[in-house]
């Protein structure tokens, strides 16, 4: 034991020249170097430039090639590691990143494709060069700070001086050590809008854009801070009532993961198609088939909610400034960016100015020094010094420095420094030819364009903010073209993936052990239902309970009703009767159950063990209906038989304990009358496509219904039939000739081929049957038989053709005028003793009620022969 102490204490120590070194906070140092290496010097840009270390040793890399023509994209990469410590591949894939953002990048080759996720060709197959964008913006060597490159051999910038707000435009990702950066792009010109607006304290608004388009909710933005959201969604287009095409994708998703995401979602039923087909070339397109029934808008919605069609994504704007991580938000950016911008525009500016000036006093001497001839004074000199000394003191004669402080008065040529000793030397360099040769008219002119020219630039710089503004007009008009907005700014409606959710399950029940689930086919059967529903049961003890759908799920015994439950559904109305077994007083409620606690237990009476419901009824549009009650033979009351109108009732909340009926013991509780909805008639829709009814306003219009209102249905057959309106219900589409509510003036007119008798017959009729879901021929029962035209319209007109002999004859008819309302098993009025060829609607003007106007498009149009149509 003792040799192994000695062990460990030889690991956590070492010894050099007698010196021990303690371990102690070393791991410590050692992770806070590595974290702050990689926040520095790997994921997070600097603010000043937008780049990343390795981006801006490539394009500093690329500006010492830059010839104007393209290189291989191998020979960048090996000419960018003598600046990065890092392998090929790392640099490698930077550079693609760069060049796909089609900015600073010109690319030539497959440089791979960010819609469909593949790759670019291998570095020796593809080629490069720097945008003109690029060579403007980001390079000029006498503004940029320089540092030893990680080897010493190289100068690198510290930081390019771009001049442009390059982070905002091309947007950044990268993960460090403890923090992470998520910045959007934005519109080219919308920045430099915003830009020009900051100069000119204006306020501006900047938001995210993306080169594959789509749509993008920006509400919870928050200026692209932490804590930010965006939501973005590809642009779905309805091609047909079968057919959905993608067009354009979510930011960050490619053709091959969005269709994966399809395909799982249809796997696990939550959507039903048929295919997905990848028709990406240049442009994006992918066509999903839709399965027979499938709504394309309830399809649409399903792809926001369970594939990649909608991503969210959270920005975090952390960018390095003064060598230190910050969160900040673009407007930051693009103030900092736009001041950089400045200031860089300033010091090119005085650089310019200086050379100018320089110019302009060589230029100067110069002209002295020829017009003068004091080039003369020295051919007797026999010394260097005794030539300096000879220009000085001629010079002094013309010109006057600011060290002799001349006066006012002084005529001589005012110079803006000292002349030097390397003046003289230049001076004395010019050849005699060039004396010779000496233009005074052209020297002029030169010094004349000097000064103009340092004119301007003292103009600049004394109003350098409208000069910035110039810049980034120019920035505009020369790049600007091409550049527009391709994401459109929209407001997302949340999509509740309940309601969209295709119905890929059934839910049954075992009402007297209490279970309830998908997975009881051979118990009482429900209703059809989605692995993402609910289900709410109520039990004989008058307690309920919401629990999300499972195969099988335990409830409590004695269930007296269970169905699916919607979140927020105030419609559904619980009528119930139960008996507080304390008191013995029965008592009365109505109530709603819109919000709840999932596997929580509910009690709707006052909570005593020995209460129990004595009725109970589930209303989905609010009906109030009539009880007959039976006391109890022993009890003392006078009248021992009483009925009760629930729509005497306010519906409450489900906790409320109700109001007392009766303190005397109840016997029998019955069902008297059925009564009507207390809250309004409700409004309803069918879909075309699916052939479901709704009250999302989705698809045609079939009325206000209340309780007792049903709905008339036409089909091709020739036979009518009468439906209550039950959401749940779905009809067959393509069978269906017309639709909508019946009311009291609804007439049928139909035209008809009587097979028997060969004629065309044209009839109207009013419904006098009153059974529900059973179906009734209104033309006769001959196999030749057949419906040639239907319609709800309360003023039909139609156009016919048919033939006598070789001859064609068209015409038109109000069927309304044509023939008066008869008795629906009545045979009609002839139209024509032969079968008619042809025959369609005209367009009337609709007097229907509902939401949304049919034409008379809307009734059938048949192919006599074929006896085919569409309804909608």
């Amino acid at each position: 034991m003792s040799e192994h102490k000695n062990d460990n204490n030889a690991s956590s120590k070492g010894t050099s020249n007698g010196q021990v070194i303690s371990l102690s906070g070393m791991y410590e140092d050692y992770f806070l170097d590595y974290a702050s290496y990689v926040i520095l010097e790997r994921a997070v840009p600097t603010i000043n430039d937008g780049l990343k270390p390795v981006q801006r040793r490539i394009l500093h890399a690329m500006k010492e090639m830059d010839d104007g023509r393209f290189h291989k994209v191998a020979n960048i990469i090996g000419q960018t590691m003598q600046y990065h410590p890092h392998g090929d591949a790392a640099i490698g894939d930077a550079l693609v990143k760069l060049g796909q953002k089609n900015l600073l990048i010109d690319c030539q080759g497959n440089w791979g494709d960010n819609r469909t996720g593949d790759g670019a060709a291998a570095p020796r197959y593809i080629e490069a060069r720097l945008t003109k964008f690029a060579l403007d913006v980001l390079y000029n060597p006498q503004t940029t700070d320089w540092q030893l490159s990680y080897d010493g051999r190289k100068n690198e910038p510290i930081t390019l001086p771009v001049k442009f707000p390059l982070l905002l435009a091309q947007g950044v990702e990268g993960i460090a050590v403890g923090l992470s950066t998520k910045i959007m792009p934005h519109n080219f010109i919308e920045i430099i809008k915003a830009a020009i607006n900051y100069l000119q304290d204006k306020p501006f608004r900047l938001l995210p854009d993306f080169d594959g388009g789509g749509l993008v909710d920006v509400s919870d933005y928050k200026r692209g801070k932490r804590g930010g959201k965006i939501r973005v969604r590809a642009k779905i287009e309805m091609l047909d009532k079968t057919t959905l095409a993608i067009r354009e994708l979510p930011y960050g998703v490619t053709t091959t993961s969005l269709i994966d995401s399809i395909v799982k979602a249809n796997e696990k039923g939550k959507i039903k198609i048929k295919k997905v087909v990848d028709n990406t070339a240049k442009d994006v397109e992918v066509l999903i088939e839709l399965a027979p029934g499938i709504s394309p808008q309830v399809a649409e919605d399903a792809l926001y909610a369970f594939t990649r069609c909608e991503e969210s994504i959270s920005p975090n704007a952390c960018v390095i400034v003064d060598d230190k991580p910050l969160f900040t938000d673009v407007n930051e950016i693009l103030r900092v960016c736009t001041e950089s911008t400045r200031e860089l525009l300033k010091r090119e500016l005085e650089i310019k100015e200086a050379e100018l000036m320089e110019k302009w006093h060589f230029a100067s001497l110069e002209k002295v020094f020829i017009e003068n001839r004091i080039y003369r004074d020295i051919e007797e000199c026999e010394t260097w010094e005794e030539v300096v000394k000879a220009i000085y003191k001629g010079l002094d004669k013309y010109v006057v420095t600011p060290k002799s402080k001349p006066k006012k008065s002084d005529k001589r040529l005012r110079l803006f420094r000292d002349i030097t000793d390397e003046d003289v030397t230049r001076l004395t360099e010019i050849r005699i030819k060039r004396i010779s040769k000496y233009n005074t008219f052209k020297a002029d002119e030169k010094i004349k364009q000097l000064e103009e020219d340092l004119k301007q630039v003292r103009h600049d710089l004394a109003h350098l903010t409208e000069f910035t503004i110039a810049y980034f007009e120019r920035l505009l008009e020369k790049y600007g073209k091409g550049r527009e907005r391709r994401t459109k700014i929209a407001n997302f409606e949340d999509v509740n993936k309940v309601s969209v959710i295709a119905n890929n399950a059934k839910l049954y029940a075992n009402l007297k052990d209490g279970f309830v689930g998908m997975g009881l086919k051979k118990e009482q059967f429900i209703s059809e239902c989605s692995d993402m529903d609910n289900v709410i049961a109520f039990r004989k003890d008058g307690k309920f309970k919401v629990v999300k759908i499972s195969s099988k799920t335990f409830v409590g015994n004695n269930l007296l009703h269970v169905a699916v439950w919607r979140k927020g559904d105030d419609r559904t109305t619980y009528n119930m009767m139960y008996l507080d077994g304390k008191s013995g007083k029965s008592y009365v409620k109505r109530f709603n159950v819109t919000s709840i606690t999932r596997d929580r237990e509910y009690d709707l009476t006052k909570g005593n063990p020995r209460s129990k419901v004595l009725y109970f009824s589930a209303n989905a549009n609010g009906e109030a209906e009539t009880i007959s009650i039976q006391l109890s033979p022993t009890s003392t009351a006078r009248k021992k038989q009483l009925d009760f109108d629930f729509s005497e009732l306010d519906i409450k909340g489900r906790s409320s304990q109700g109001n007392i009926f009766t303190k005397y013991p109840v016997r029998k509780v019955t069902l008297l009358e059925s009564g009507k909805s207390t809250l309004g008639a409700i409004q309803i829709w069918m879909d075309e496509v699916s052939g479901r009814l709704n009250t999302d306003n989705r698809g045609k219009f079939l009325g206000d219904f209340d309780t007792g209102d049903t709905i008339l249905v036409l089909y091709k057959d020739g036979t009518y039939e009468l439906k209550d309106f039950d959401l749940n219900q779905k009809f067959e589409v393509k069978e269906v000739v017309d639709i909508s509510k019946l009311g009291k003036k609804t007439v049928v007119s139909a035209v008809h081929y009587e097979g028997s008798k060969g004629w065309t017959m044209v009839k109207r009729f009013q419904i006098e049957t009153l059974t529900l879901d059973t179906k009734f021929s209104y033309i006769s029962d001959d196999s030749r038989s057949k419906l040639l035209y239907a319609s709800l319209e309360p003023n039909p007109r139609i156009q016919y053709n048919m033939k006598m002999g070789s001859q064609k004859i068209d015409g038109q008819m109000d069927l309304k005028d044509f023939i008066a309302v008869k008795g629906w098993k009545a045979l009609g009025n002839k139209l024509s003793d032969q079968r008619l060829t042809g025959i369609k609607p005209v367009a009337t003007k609709n007097k229907r009620a509902g939401k949304k106007k049919l034409s008379a498009g809307d009734s059938i149009e048949f192919d006599v022969d074929n006896n085919q149509g569409e309804l909608f």
